[in-house]
């Protein structure tokens, strides 16, 4: 099986990736049919908000349940592997994820036709409007901690901008602290988000 996994060259996250996109459509074919109209349009922008919206939350769920709480646990000598070459890594799929995200919401609500009573929280109306509203200015409120704050001082911590040891320190726990409001923050606007299209 490895091999046959190999030789497709699934080795390559690129490849991986041109894969799903291939297999997507032939099993949307198989399964429905596309319809390039705009309503198909307006879907495959919601199933880009929610691929980037996945990025960005596995990583930030990552980074909360997994990295933080095993940085102590792993030896001196190892941690630079974790804050030289995984760290950065993570942090650079994690800020764009959020910005697609962003990005990606926006024009879907855009599309839809409810962005300013979503922003404007369903003007007092409530409804869809203000359960999607929530949701988003939960997402911008992340997003902007992701790159106004967590960004710069994970720069700092990781020794990527020039910082003194106390600076790490301080911007280490600033960035941590920020990352666990984010965490807080996903679960009610993830619960907001899917509620909006099930049950308002």
């Amino acid at each position: 099986m490895a091999d046959l996994l190999a030789k497709l060259g699934l080795d390559k996250l690129e490849r991986a990736l041109l894969y799903g996109i291939i297999l997507a459509a032939v099993l949307a074919l198989v399964a429905k049919g596309l319809h390039f109209d705009y309503a198909w349009f307006v879907f495959f922008v919601r199933w880009l908000h929610v691929l980037s919206g996945v990025m960005w939350i596995g990583l930030l769920w990552y980074f909360n349940f997994v990295q933080i709480p095993s940085m102590p646990k792993i030896p001196d000598e190892q941690k630079p592997a974790v804050s030289k070459v995984i760290a950065p890594e993570a942090l650079f799929w994690f800020r764009w994820s959020a910005l697609a995200t962003v990005v990606t919401g926006l024009l879907l609500a855009s599309l839809n036709g409810y962005v300013m009573d979503a922003l404007l929280l369903g003007k007092g109306a409530g409804g869809k409007a203000l359960a999607i509203g929530i949701g988003m200015w939960l997402g911008l409120l992340m997003a902007y901690n992701v790159w106004m704050i967590i960004w710069p001082n994970q720069q700092k911590a990781l020794g990527m901008v020039e910082a003194t040891p106390d600076q790490k320190k301080a911007a280490s726990r600033i960035a941590m602290l920020t990352s666990r409001f984010n965490t807080m923050a996903s679960v009610p606007m993830l619960y907001f988000m899917v509620a909006a299209q099930n049950i308002y």
